[in-house]
């Protein structure tokens, strides 16, 4: 008889390779749900951000001992959270079962008796494969693939790995954590008669815009790995399949591959400019200088809800998406629905905040050509002359549509959600700037602007006057906070959104020399 099924408890989830479009959707969905994530230090962050918002994490580094012994706390810390009824995640890079130590953590669960279930992800070799357009099969040069591992336990019983026979082994080599035994790996297959000659690559990162990798001949293998720098963790393909790539893999012609690029708007809206970022090969870095917040007081933001549902207002105007869902969001609260609106005609700063009133079934009857205020009071002047027209904004930023439009118009405002200054210096990108690693950075707002750079100025100062770093503005009005404080723009987007800015940056990288 079969074991009777018990609902599993504990997720041993394969990550992937590093882009966390790789994932699969079994493990998005359960990261979604998940209460509790234990996971390996080497995760992407941008792979993190699937982790339901309300569940704790934790990452092995931060656990008891130096990596031999972390593995006992691993194993106490997943069975105490199955054990406590937790939905719980443990979140391994590539997958699980490919040197990823998940069968000892499954044995582990079941002498505690917390039932598990196991999600394959995509291991480094296929994806490093897939990546450099190296065919680790192939009919003509190899029907068979060994995945092997360069770092074995020192005392494990058994036999350890037969490198006469790899030497002898008819197919492609991949062998993971092999990067400090190198030379030994070299010396012995080439003792147990591979040809020096037999073509081989190494890479890291596969599957990112970080992604770096060399080639060679099996004997020059450890010098030109050091000459290109490369380090652990890196995977290492051996055979003759390594010669069929074609001498520009499809990732490499990215418009953007290996830029790495500091994105700064707050972390709610920052999902779809990252996604394209890393679409277009860049390796993005986010690092919020605003948090959006609900007003503290709703009284003023309930009270226009009710003169608009008294069709107090002819025209009601957003200067931004966030307006939008601050204002929308409250009628909905409060128990009414949209036909507070039924008497007010709608204007957008652009095709961005059009979009997320169409997210709200609401189809705004003014969007100008240029999406900035100076734009939108070109377009709403002729129209409001003698109405009444409120202003949904945040509770600071320019006044020039109230200025502008209160010269024909009856104009009040609202602050229907708040901007507060909350950079964070996150440690990765920190590292980042002060290795000089990050190219760009994409400045969406006068006040992300100001925010950055007058936090910052002592680390990007120079960088910007040496043109280490290209600061790339949205709109007009970014620029001029970027001058005021005495920077220097490498770019502004035409079109004033975050496709513009990507647009920009695809044209500064096109104007640059081939690395």
């Amino acid at each position: 008889m079969p074991e009777e099924f018990v609902e599993p408890r504990v997720f041993l989830v394969g990550a992937g390779p590093g882009d966390p479009s790789l994932l699969t959707l079994r493990a998005v969905e359960l990261l979604a749900e998940a209460d509790f994530v234990l996971y390996d230090q080497l995760i992407p962050p941008r792979v993190l951000e699937w982790i339901n918002p309300a569940a704790e994490r934790l990452c092995v580094r931060d656990l008891p001992g130096a990596r031999p012994d972390k593995y006992p706390h691993i194993h106490a810390t997943l069975i105490a959270a199955g054990k406590a009824g937790k939905k719980v995640v443990r979140l391994k890079g590539g997958d699980p079962l490919i040197f990823g130590r998940a069968g000892e953590e499954a044995e582990a669960l079941r002498e505690a008796g917390v039932p598990y279930e196991i999600v394959p992800g995509i291991t480094a070799a296929i994806a490093a494969g897939s990546y450099l357009e190296i065919p680790l099969t192939h009919r003509r040069f190899s029907s068979a693939v060994a995945l092997v591992t360069g770092h074995e336990l020192p005392n494990k019983p058994g036999n350890r790995i037969d490198w006469q026979a790899l030497a002898a082994f008819p197919g492609t080599l991949a062998v993971y954590m092999g990067i400090a035994r190198l030379p030994i790996i070299i010396s012995e297959l080439i003792k147990y008669g591979k040809d020096p000659d037999t073509p081989c690559g190494i890479v890291e990162r596969a599957s990112t815009g970080a992604m770096r990798s060399v080639f060679a001949p099996l004997r020059e293998l450890e010098s030109a790995r050091r000459n290109a720098g490369l380090e652990s963790p890196g995977l290492i393909l051996i055979g003759n399949v390594v010669d069929q790539r074609p001498e520009t893999a499809w990732v490499a012609k990215r418009p953007l591959f290996g830029v790495h690029v500091l994105v700064t708007r707050p972390r709610h809206q920052a999902g779809e400019f990252l996604r394209k970022l890393e679409l277009l090969g860049a390796v993005p870095y986010l690092m919020p200088t605003l948090e959006i917040r609900e007003p503290a007081d709703f009284a003023l933001v309930d009270a226009v809800i009710d003169q608009l549902a008294r069709n107090a207002w002819d025209w009601l105007v957003f200067s931004s998406s966030n307006g939008v869902q601050g204002l929308l969001k409250r009628i909905l609260a409060s128990g009414r629905d949209l036909r507070v609106l039924g008497g007010v005609k709608l204007a957008a700063v652009g095709p961005k905040t059009a979009a997320t009133l169409r997210e709200y079934h609401l189809i705004a009857d003014v969007v100008p050509d240029q999406a900035i205020a100076e734009g939108l009071v070109e377009s709403l002047l002729p129209r409001v002359t003698g109405k009444r027209v409120l202003l949904a904004r945040a509770n600071r930023g320019r006044d020039l549509l109230r200025t502008e439009l209160g010269k024909v118009a009856t104009v009040e405002q609202v602050a229907v959600y708040e901007q507060i200054d909350t950079v964070e210096p996150d440690p990765e990108v920190m590292e980042a700037l002060r290795r000089g690693e990050i190219q760009f950075v994409a400045l969406t707002s006068s006040n992300v602007a100001r925010s950055l750079l007058d936090k910052f100025d002592e680390i990007l100062r120079g960088r910007v006057e040496r043109g280490e770093i290209q600061l790339i503005t949205i709109s007009p009005e970014t620029t001029r906070a970027v001058r005021e404080l005495g920077f220097s723009i490498a770019a502004e987007a035409t079109e004033y959104s975050t496709d513009g800015i990507l647009a920009a940056m695809v044209a500064l990288k096109s104007q640059q020399p081939r690395q």
